[in-house]
């Protein structure tokens, strides 16, 4: 085990330790030499956890999308750091965590109501990879977040809008923004994200093949919008129905400029910025409230575009592709139970052929 530098030659030291016995002697063994060596002189392990979730932040958050660098940023200040920040690392235990974790189940949220269990386990996501860079940077021997245990995985609920609901948030959308509608048409037949819906410039719209080309997404930093690459890092490309087209067309048709690299989703007259995400979010908000549907969110056209797919037997693999997910097992994941009536009518199907021959 690493135990710093020799005070003498400076060249990195090391500490050994045999044990004989079960697994459970020889994890003893090891929390007795980390405590050892954290008793050290030379022991690299000085650090708290606050220090060491500031460093690894700061070290992988150029390499995360703005909106997750955000919200890591904001756990580690709000959750992790009050509770844990002044411990050091080498003292962290399983046992700290999972009491923590309790805690924050029972009493968790804002006004002391019960934070949901996929919460935590984002919670404990976030402080397990800063104590994995912990050991890469030697500044502890073994994760004490890896013996924890979070609270199980909830699948959330999904509020599908009806087709109808649909139609009528698009309806209501034109006295809200003259691209709004279209926006909200396009998340509805593609089932793309609102970072690629905002990031879409004329040149991604091919009138005459009919398709629609996902390049890239627009993200939201301290700076403004950036544009990033797609959440998988690949492009796409979707065909258009003659409706979205036409109306992809009016638009176009009432903007004083269209240029190819100008954004279709802008404030600016001659397109140059995009729209920023959030913007697109809480103008859906605001026109779902407004239409007594506030339950639904943005974020269900997609889903709305996913489940509609597939109960009307479009293949997983396709709607994976259409939707940009990287494997269609992840499409089955969200969606498994929708494709229940695809599979009663292969069942069907199955039986016929062979009823047909008795």
């Amino acid at each position: 085990m690493h135990a710093g530098r020799d005070s003498v030659t400076g060249k990195p030291a090391y500490v050994t330790r045999t044990v004989r016995g079960d697994r459970d002697v020889a994890e003893r063994g090891l929390a007795a030499l980390v405590a050892q060596i954290s008793d050290s002189a030379t022991s690299p392990t000085f650090g708290t956890v606050g220090e060491l979730c500031e460093k690894w932040w700061t070290y992988s958050s150029p390499n995360l999308a703005p909106t997750v660098a955000r919200e890591y940023r904001r756990l580690i200040d709000r959750r992790v750091v009050p509770a844990f920040g002044h411990v050091k690392v080498v003292d962290l235990r399983a046992h700290q965590l999972d009491a923590w974790y309790g805690e924050l189940l029972a009493s968790g949220a804002v006004n002391g109501r019960p934070l949901s269990a996929n919460s935590v386990r984002h919670i404990h996501s976030v402080l397990h990879r800063a104590l994995e860079q912990g050991i890469a940077w030697d500044w502890i021997a073994y994760n004490p977040a890896r013996r924890a245990t979070p609270p199980p995985a909830r699948r959330p609920c999904i509020h599908l809008p009806s087709a109808g609901e649909v139609v009528r948030l698009i309806e209501a959308a034109q006295a809200v923004n003259r691209s709004l509608p279209i926006f909200l048409r396009l998340a509805a037949v593609t089932g793309a994200r609102r970072g690629e819906l905002c990031a879409l410039q004329w040149q991604h719209v091919d009138f005459h093949r009919q398709t629609l080309h996902i390049a890239g997404q627009v993200a939201h930093t301290a700076s403004g919008p950036v544009q990033r690459p797609t959440k998988t890092h690949a492009e796409r490309r979707l065909t258009l129905d003659p409706v979205t087209l036409e109306e992809l067309a009016k638009l176009a048709d009432a903007q004083p400029k269209v240029e190819s690299d100008r954004y279709i989703f802008s404030h600016n007259p001659d397109g140059r910025a995009p729209w920023r995400p959030d913007y697109a979010t809480l103008a859906f908000a605001r026109l779902a409230a407004q239409l007594g549907i506030a339950k639904i969110r943005l974020h269900d056209l997609r889903h709305f575009a996913a489940t509609t797919m597939l109960l009307n037997g479009i293949d997983v693999r396709t709607a994976a592709g259409r939707l940009g997910h990287a494997r269609a097992s992840t499409t089955l994941d969200i969606y498994a139970h929708y494709t229940q009536p695809a599979d009663q009518r292969a069942s069907n199907t199955l039986a016929n052929s062979l009823d047909e021959r008795r």
